[in-house]
């Protein structure tokens, strides 16, 4: 089944960027075979009908819902062999789940809890991963990190006061942790041709930080997720090659952002 295609996993695809990135993806081409990766099926089968009702007739590659728990090992593995029995290879691989603790817990526990969702679990799922991804002829590992995790960006006096002025360690932690395990992930692929990189979405109105977080993205004017949505689109149509060559993060709107 669509072994002809163009097969594109995207972790987290139920909701937010990720949802918004499915939709991206099937927009852009029939040639495009979506695994829209969530930890309950249901979700996701309700996002992709959901999906159908606001895009209809626009949406050309097709999109199949999969199962993905990152922080089961069982999970991943099984999620290995389904794409291998089905498709026998993986042309790009998005890892886009991720969590950002916005509740208040004990600093160890948000932590682990970011470190186990933002890091392990995509190092795990990735190198996973990896033979399927060898048999592809143009691989893509796109990993969606955040500015928030620039470790040249946090001491950096010309950012916006706003942004310098959030903390979340444990979130800004773990991506700077991302940035490094695709600079790694970038320069141990080089020599069978994938093409790793961290991509910086932006800040975008998301469910990440709740129902309250939400609101206060959308007052203070934080940008749709469609934008992050369609630059991913384009790198995986390959558009934004020379940027990937760069060294820093590939950001949404151009060029790249100092790790």
């Amino acid at each position: 089944m669509a072994s002809d295609k163009t097969i594109i996993l995207v972790t987290g695809g139920n909701s937010g960027i990720g949802y918004e990135t499915v939709a991206a993806l099937s927009k852009a081409s029939a040639k495009f075979h979506i695994l829209l990766g969530c930890r309950s099926v249901e979700k996701g089968e309700g996002a992709v009908d959901k999906m159908k009702k606001e895009f209809g007739s626009a949406l050309k590659g097709t999109i199949q819902v999969i199962q993905i728990d990152l922080l089961d090992r069982k999970s991943i593995n099984t999620l290995k062999e389904k794409i291998e029995s089905q498709f026998g290879r993986l042309d790009a691989l998005i890892n886009n789940g991720g969590v950002l603790i916005h509740t208040p817990m004990d600093i160890l526990e948000a932590l682990r809890k970011s470190f186990e969702t933002n890091v392990f679990g995509p190092m795990i799922l990735t190198e996973t991963l990896e033979p399927l991804l060898q048999k592809s002829a143009k691989p893509y590992i796109i990993y969606i990190s955040s500015e928030q995790g620039s470790v040249f960006q946090r001491n950096d006096p010309n950012v916006d006061i706003m942004h310098r002025r959030l903390r979340g360690e444990p979130y800004r932690m773990s991506k700077a942790s991302i940035n490094m395990l695709a600079a790694c992930h970038r320069y141990n692929y080089a020599e069978w041709g994938c093409r790793v990189l961290a991509f910086n979405p932006g800040w975008c109105v998301s469910n990440l930080t709740g129902p309250e977080g939400r609101e206060m993205r959308l007052k203070h004017g934080a940008r749709d997720p469609k934008e992050p949505a369609h630059a991913l689109a384009d790198i995986i149509q390959g558009k934004r090659d020379a940027d990937i060559e760069k060294n820093g993060m590939v950001d949404v709107d151009e060029g790249v952002l100092p790790w």
